[in-house]
């Protein structure tokens, strides 16, 4: 590579000109290795340009070109995009929202609302009933095949068009739309039902007079609306009252976001303290609301109340609100609607994911165009071989509507059927219980995986979080010295208990507190040290003890704190995060345990039965930006401030001090497979919190920039604070992980590993879990932040062979801004990929690349809500219930309990719907295809004449009674028995080749068709008497049997139904013939000539495709037929 490479060749006159320098030690530090840069060519973005005035002088020019339009202009194209704009504005001007805004709401007072606002009703209706006809018929008929058949059948009402009866094309026409409708018809009254039911649930709305009943969908703005436990939320509220002593409740947000975990929500305090319900219509107050937002998880907003002086102001956060479909959990609560229907956050959130198309599909609609192509290529030879004498377009149309059955309509009905027996199959599987189809029209996707991109937590680990490990920076305990943290914590509380048995907690951490107060200027013991820590930790949290019996979680304030049944076996814990409780949990083990916590307190039980009482003075909850959480609490017994936190190492590294030895302990600890957490403190004088707390709640009553004034306020708290512990929790492996993931490898199933956690602990899942084997080369990709740095990494990346890639977030963004297409070639080559610290959106550009630059499919696995955007990008989702909720599992298109099941699920059910799906789509092709090649030979025959060989019933019942149920029964066929696909995974291998449907296949399947039915035809006309009808009854009984034998000689594994299948329509045929006096004469097909006739063309027909068959398996048998031998 030349060492200068100019960006702008073509500006010869410019004044400034732009290189690529290799040399450049400020860019690019490459002079280590400069022959690096010729094995890999660097594509130079369009940030290595600049612009200069030319680029300028040339905009009025562009504007010149863009008016000078003439007729010329118009005449050559131009009329498109007039047209396409005309279209694109009128498609704006229908779709044109209003626009959203913030709001005002006052209590109780829906009148006095300023816009107007939409209605409460949830409408999940695709049509009306003026709608419903017309947009079933557009679904159907804006695809070209559906439409094919409609421009044929309307052409029958032509009378020089006209074939044959009427019926014969509309008959077929009308079934495939009738089960169209009718499906479109029930789901749309399901949906209905639905509607109305949820329309109509009645709630308690808060007026004047009192209260009175509404229904859900009645409901306005402004409205205050009563809503009791396990009843559903009916609008987006701001919560004003509760029956809760503590000011505050649980919902269930489960059919929000998925998330089991309870969350805890705040009552408005001003609201709160109002002594009765009533007095909600004697203030004078109002809610001032941000716009409805997408964001679930965030909303800014003000409470004011005006009838008082000074006015009483309260900021408006998260934990104020009640959103749409949501569940009371405990209590009953009061809310103020400020947004309803459409504008709610459930419905804002409602997203429709593009309708996936199985690669089966595609490469059968590809087949259908080509046979479309067929026929009309036939339809010209037949014309010309006619000579082009008199109407010959009368006549070509004429022959390429003969010549339709080559494209068969039952195709599409055939195939969806067989998909819902697919997953029919699937859900029944006793195999894989819990296993749900969402998306029943890609089955075949489970048989054609190369890639499977799988989550970590929760996925491959069950989400069962055990504490394994705390370390102290000087001193490590794991699980078998956990007697030793028990007994420094009994003895830092046991001593002042026997002093003073009556006291609540005030002597027996007085002198811990004198130690902690004097900071690090004093050496502490390990036993100060111990217990600091576990203190911090089992006080650093958002965990809520819930009680059965009575307690905050039943909504029961009758009882006062001290008669709550505190004992162990009554007690759980919840909170939105599995590490927190197990935290928790770990530190009720070794004596310190949470009793009790509501809105401003919390209580720890000592090992002797003390209780320690701390005010809540703040709480600054974990969000994934921040990485970490904090509290600042006041001890009732001392009076003393402190402010606790915890969160990720890479947060925490420049908060703590005293931090040498943490980062080595993290890596120690994610070696171990640990997920680590780092606990702090920091002590507060009075005057630095109330420093701290003005500016604080300053910036939570901003409206604008609140989340960043609020960050800046909290940060400047983060200083110099004291690094007390490093916390390690294992998440352990679900059951059976190992062997599916060999299976899946054994299959030719590439897999990447793709988690949110650290590098060490995400390299150690992989090891354990076997995704990376022992002996396997590991290449941990390093750090880089820059093009060059990135060069030179791919360059040492390319030169490993069979490793797998390990590889952060920060580092595979910038890998995929300068070397998309490198990174992506060379990531593919290595038998596992691991990417950590991955954000939900690069899991989903990392499935969007692997589409883009294979064209192999891809499936993504995962159980969280962050997995949802990589479920959906996937060709195929698989959603897992776990601890994280059911969010990813009903976003995804198939529903599993545990991950070893997704072994079973692709090669089994998805081998078998493949090969099944693949074998039923060509069969229905051939038997268009077999019966177009009798009409072509009849019609030679007959100096190119087109009249049609078979009329009226005869071509209905070939397509539906005669053949359907013996085709269809291919649903139920398969190779070989689900116990030795299992055992030999490597027959999955060969179906992502497309083996089973593709061009060579069916190229065979034509000249079967062709072979059979130029034998069928030629020996009907041969062997024939002297009357037309026997040509009719000779031929088409052979069809009809020669398709029941091929059949037969298709299927590899016999069902009972097939054989039903089978007698079933043979009997249907020979019970028709008596009726169908017009097409059969019943005196000569009781006769044996018509019998031995019927039996030759048929055993020619098939019997020399049965040896081939045979021949074929004896010298070179396929994979499954040597297992079945």
């Amino acid at each position: 590579m030349a060492d200068s490479i100019l960006l702008n060749p073509l500006r010869k006159n410019s004044k400034r000109i732009t290189h690529y320098n290799a040399a450049r030690h400020s860019r690019y530090s490459l002079e280590d290795e400069p022959s690096n840069l010729d094995e890999m060519p660097l594509m130079m973005s369009e940030e290595g340009f600049e612009n200069d005035e030319s680029d300028y002088q040339t905009l009025p020019r562009a504007r010149v070109n863009q008016r000078q339009r003439g007729l010329g202009w118009f005449l050559l194209g131009g009329w498109k995009v007039l047209c396409g704009s005309c279209c694109d504005c009128l498609v704006h001007v229908c779709r044109r929202r209003k626009e959203l805004k913030a709001r005002t709401v006052w209590l109780g007072c829906p009148e006095k609302c300023e816009e107007k606002y939409p209605k409460n009703g949830i409408k999940n209706q695709k049509y009306n009933i003026f709608t419903f006809m017309p947009g079933v018929l557009y679904q159907q008929f804006k695809f070209f095949l559906n439409l094919y058949f409609l421009v044929v059948a309307c052409s029958q009402f032509v009378p020089s068009l006209k074939i044959g009866y009427l019926y014969t094309y509309w008959a077929p026409l009308g079934f495939v739309l009738a089960v169209t409708m009718a499906r479109e018809a029930v789901d749309e009254v399901r949906r209905y039902q639905r509607d109305k039911e949820m329309n109509s649930q009645l709630y308690s709305k808060l007026t004047v007079r009192g209260k009175i009943q509404v229904k859900s969908s009645d409901i306005q703005v402004g409205d205050l609306i009563i809503v009791e436990k396990n009843q559903r939320i009916p609008a987006d509220m701001i919560f004003m009252r509760t029956s809760e002593k503590n000011g505050s409740c649980f919902i269930r947000t489960d059919q929000l976001d998925g998330e089991t975990d309870w969350k805890l929500k705040v009552a408005v305090g001003c609201t709160q303290r109002l002594p009765a319900v009533g007095d909600l219509f004697s203030i004078k107050a109002y809610v001032y609301a941000q716009k409805p937002q997408l964001d679930i998880h965030s909303f800014e907003g003000n409470f004011t109340r005006e009838d008082t002086d000074p006015q009483i102001h309260e900021s408006l956060s998260i934990e104020n609100t009640l959103w749409a479909s949501t569940v009371v959990a405990s209590g009953t609560v009061i809310g103020v609607v400020i947004y309803t229907g459409k504008e709610t956050r459930s419905v804002l959130n409602t997203s429709y994911a593009k309708n996936k198309v199985g690669l089966l599909d595609l490469e059968l609609n590809r087949l259908t165009k080509a046979l479309f192509l067929a026929q009309v290529v036939l339809s010209v030879v037949m014309i010309a071989l006619q000579g082009f004498v008199g109407p010959w377009f009368r006549n070509l149309f004429r022959f390429v509507v003969l010549f339709s059955y080559i494209i068969p309509i039952s195709l599409r009905v055939n195939l969806d059927m067989g998909k819902s027996a697919y997953g029919w199959m699937i859900m029944k599987d006793e195999n894989i219980p819990g296993t749900v189809v969402r998306t029943s029209t890609i089955p075949e996707e489970l048989g054609r995986l190369v890639y499977l991109l799988t989550d970590k937590t929760g996925t491959l680990t069950q989400n069962e979080m055990i504490f394994k490990r705390l370390h102290l920076g000087t001193v490590s305990y794991g699980t078998d010295t956990m007697d030793e943290i028990q007994s420094h914590i009994v003895k830092s509380y046991g001593l002042p208990v026997t002093s003073q048995p009556s006291g609540s907690g005030t002597g027996g951490v007085t002198p811990s507190k004198k130690t902690q107060a004097s900071g690090p200027k004093v050496r502490k013991s390990v036993s100060s040290r111990i217990h600091e820590a576990v203190k911090a930790i089992a006080l650093c949290h958002n965990v809520t003890p819930v009680y059965e019996s009575h307690g905050s979680a039943n909504g029961e304030t009758e009882s006062a704190e001290a008669d709550q049944d505190f004992s162990d076996d009554n007690r759980t814990y919840q909170a939105s995060s599995p590490d927190e409780v197990a935290l928790v949990r770990w530190t009720e083990s070794v004596g310190l345990t949470l009793v009790n916590r509501d809105l401003s307190s919390l209580q720890l039980k000592t090992p002797s039965g003390q209780i320690l009482s701390f005010h809540i003075l703040q709480i600054f909850p974990f969000t994934s930006e921040s990485k970490r959480m904090g509290i600042i609490l006041r001890e009732e017994s001392t009076g003393d401030i402190t402010f606790y936190m915890k969160g990720a190492d890479v947060a925490m590294a420049s908060i703590v001090q005293y931090n040498d030895w943490l980062e080595e302990e993290c890596g120690n600890m994610a070696r171990e497979g640990l997920r680590t957490l780092v606990v702090s403190k920091k002590s507060l004088s009075e005057e630095q919190y109330q420093d701290f707390e003005n500016r604080y709640n300053q910036a939570k009553l901003s409206i604008h920039d609140r989340g960043l004034k609020v960050a800046a306020v909290v940060e400047s708290l983060e200083r110099e604070m004291e690094l007390l512990c490093l916390t390690g929790v294992e998440d352990q492996l679900q059951a059976d992980v190992r062997p599916t993931l060999e299976l899946l490898r054994n299959a030719g199933i590439k897999i990447w590993m793709l988690t949110g956690d650290k590098l060490e602990t995400a390299t150690c899942i992989a090891k354990s879990s076997h995704l990376v084997s022992r002996s396997q080369d590991i290449h941990v990709f390093r750090p880089v932040s820059s093009r060059g740095e990135a060069h030179l990494e791919l360059n040492a990346f390319r030169r490993k062979h069979d490793c797998a890639l390990v590889i952060s977030g920060d580092s595979l963004e910038v890998c995929l801004k300068y070397y998309e297409h490198e990174f992506v070639e060379l990531a593919c080559q290595c038998p596992a990929v691991v990417c950590c610290r991955c954000s939900p959106t690069q899991k989903a550009q990392i499935v969007r690349l692997l589409q883009q630059h294979t064209d192999n499919r891809t499936c993504a696995i995962g159980d969280g809500g962050n997995d949802v955007s990589m479920i959906q990008a996937a060709h195929c989702g698989i959603g897992i219930e776990g601890k994280e909720g059911k969010q990813a599992s009903l976003a995804a298109d198939f529903s599993i309990t545990q991950f070893k099941h997704i072994g079973r699920l692709l090669v089994v059910h998805g081998r078998n719907s493949y090969k099944r799906s693949a074998a039923l789509g060509q069969f229905v092709m051939h038997r268009g295809m077999i019966i177009s090649t009798m009409q072509a030979v009849f019609s030679s025959i007959f100096f190119f004449a087109s009249v049609p060989l078979y009329q009226g019933f005869l071509m209905v019942g070939y397509a539906t009674i005669y053949t359907m149920f013996p085709v269809f029964s291919l649903v139920l066929d398969q190779d070989v028995k689900p116990e030795m696909a299992l055992l030999y995974p490597e027959l999955y291998k060969d179906l992502t080749k497309g083996r089973s449907l593709s061009f060579k296949t069916f190229l065979i399947w034509v000249l079967v068709s062709i072979y059979q039915g130029g034998i069928l035809m030629y020996g009907a006309l041969v062997l024939f008497e002297s009357e037309f009808v026997h040509v009719v009854a000779i031929s088409f009984t052979a069809l009809i049997l020669t398709e029941l034998l091929m059949v037969a000689l298709t299927i590899r594994t016999w069902h009972w139904l097939m054989v039903v299948a089978e007698f079933f329509s043979l009997g249907c045929y020979l019970a028709s013939l008596a009726f169908l006096n017009e097409y059969f004469d019943l005196s000569f097909i009781t006769t044996w000539p018509f019998l031995w006739k019927v039996s030759a063309i048929t055993l020619v027909s098939c019997l020399p495709l049965y040896i081939i068959k045979y021949l074929k398996r004896k010298f070179s048998p396929p994979s499954y037929s040597k297992l079945s031998s």
